[in-house]
This record gives structure tokens, C-alpha cells and sequence, in this order.
């Protein structure tokens, strides 16, 4: 298992200095009290006050970390950094076994998360997009495997639709919009929902299309089919800890935005 070194650029926002100043006291605490990561160092910078802004109050914590791919992915989901930079290794060679078990454990954070704070996977339109080709020859897909260095992988996720036929059509379009190339797709109504339908798929995408899929979709099973050993690269790596990071950043302050666009409205009704 390969030793990774990282810079997490974690930002702070408030309406309140003494608040953030706090906040990110104990972020530092909590990073220096991790047991899978060494701290190399850490900078605070200053509090930064812009006038005008709903959340004035910004600060940023830079955090130079050491340890395993499970721990820096799961320490992305829990501090969700604005940033991740991969430093070392250039090249990771990671088992197909340890991405599944990462992976697993980023379907579960995503899933607590969005019992509490709703989906993710958003898209334009679907009627405005080409249904894509299913289906690919074996030449296809061992080219796709070893030209495009892509996964071929197979998972089974909860989704909503007003009936098989459409959920097929629309899971088929919005799966192609991710960047999957989609060999087999299939959907079945769940016992328990009039509306709910089981998606089993097995698709090919590149590394970080596969993270962001595990976190939107949220699988109950995933199984990565080839290639045994995945190579990837730092900036690879950095970008799906990033999105995810981004995605975890995105659930937590849905309730604040809601609430800082309310009391602009309420403002705005006030003052007119």
C-alpha cells in the first residue's frame, strides 16, 4: 500500500469572526488528532473580512498530510477541502480490491449525508440528450481498457423514475452524460416503492468519473471487473479527491444557503 503526501486547502466562511476563528481552531485540532494521517505541518492564515458579503469572514487552513489512499479519501470527505494537491507518488499502482474497499466506504459517508441533506446527481434536460449505444464488443472493451486506461466495473444503485421503461432510458442518458460508456444496463422495480427501481449496470469510465459516480449514486454493490491493477496518476487522484471533497461541501451548507437566501429575500421585501 503506497504512502501518499498531500496539501488540503481547507476554507472557512461566517458572518461571524469569533465563530470562524473557533471553527478553525478546532479543524487543526481534529487534524492533529488523526491516527491514519501524519500532520507534516499546517499554516492559518488571517482571517480575511470582505464588506458587502452575506458570509463577510473567510479563512483558510493549509494542511501537508501523510498516509494510505483509505485514510487521505476519507479525511477528503470529512474536512472537504476547497483543494486537494497530490505532492507524492507521481504514479499510484492500486488493486482493484483496496479501490473497491475505498470506494465502499465513500458510498457509505455519501449515504449518511444525503439522508440528511438530499441527492446529488443533477442534470441538464434529459429529453434534450442522444440515447447512448449499450453494448460493446470484447476488442472494444479490452482497447478501451488498455489505449484509454479505463475501469470496467459493475454496480447497482437505488434511483427514481416514473416507470421501467423511462428510468431505463433516462439512467442510460444520464450515465453517458457522467462519461461512462455503458456495455450492459438493466432496471427493475424495488419491492418496496411504486416509484423506486434497482439500476444494475456495468459500464466503463476513467478513475475519477468512477469516484464521482460512487459518490453521487451511492451503490449498494460495486464490483471492479478490469483491470486488476489500476495506474493512476497524481493530478488523477488530487481531481477526485477534490470532487468529492466538493460534493460533501455542497450537502453540508445547502441548509445555510437556503437560509442566507431567505433572509436576503426577507431583506429585500423589507426595504421595499
Amino acid at each position: 500500500m503506497e504512502t501518499i503526501e498531500a496539501i488540503f486547502y481547507i476554507e472557512g466562511l461566517s458572518n461571524d469572526r469569533k465563530a470562524l476563528e473557533r471553527a478553525i481552531a478546532s479543524t487543526v485540532e481534529s487534524l492533529k488528532g488523526e491516527k491514519d494521517l501524519e500532520v507534516l505541518d499546517v499554516f492559518v492564515g488571517d482571517i480575511l473580512e470582505e464588506e458587502g458579503e452575506l458570509l463577510r469572514y473567510s479563512g483558510v487552513i493549509e494542511a501537508r498530510l501523510r498516509g494510505p489512499l483509505k485514510s487521505m479519501t476519507m479525511a477528503a470527505l470529512k474536512y472537504s477541502p476547497a483543494v486537494v494537491e497530490v505532492l507524492k507518488p507521481g504514479k499510484l499502482e492500486i488493486e482493484s480490491r483496496e479501490l473497491m474497499d475505498v470506494l465502499g466506504d465513500v458510498a457509505v459517508f455519501m449515504a449518511n449525508l444525503m439522508e440528511r441533506f438530499g441527492g446529488l446527481a443533477i442534470y441538464p434536460k434529459l429529453d434534450d440528450l442522444p440515447e447512448p449505444r449499450i453494448g460493446y464488443s470484447r476488442e472494444e472493451i479490452e482497447k478501451m481498457i488498455l489505449d484509454d486506461r479505463q475501469i470496467l466495473y459493475r454496480f447497482v444503485a437505488e434511483v427514481y423514475d416514473k416507470n421501467e421503461e423511462t428510468a431505463k432510458i433516462n439512467m442510460a442518458k444520464a450515465l453517458s452524460y457522467e462519461g461512462c460508456n455503458i456495455n450492459k444496463l438493466t432496471i427493475q422495480r424495488a419491492p418496496e416503492g411504486e416509484n423506486k427501481f434497482l439500476l444494475a449496470a456495468e459500464v466503463l469510465s476513467d478513475f475519477e468519473t468512477l469516484f464521482q459516480l460512487v459518490a453521487k449514486y451511492v451503490p449498494v454493490a460495486l464490483s471492479i471487473v478490469e483491470p486488476e491493477v489500476i495506474d493512476v496518476t497524481a493530478g488523477e487522484l488530487q481531481n477526485a479527491l477534490t470532487d468529492v471533497a466538493g460534493f460533501v461541501q455542497e450537502l453540508i451548507t445547502r441548509p445555510l444557503k437556503k437560509q442566507l437566501v431567505d433572509q436576503a429575500n426577507t431583506s429585500f421585501k423589507l426595504s421595499n
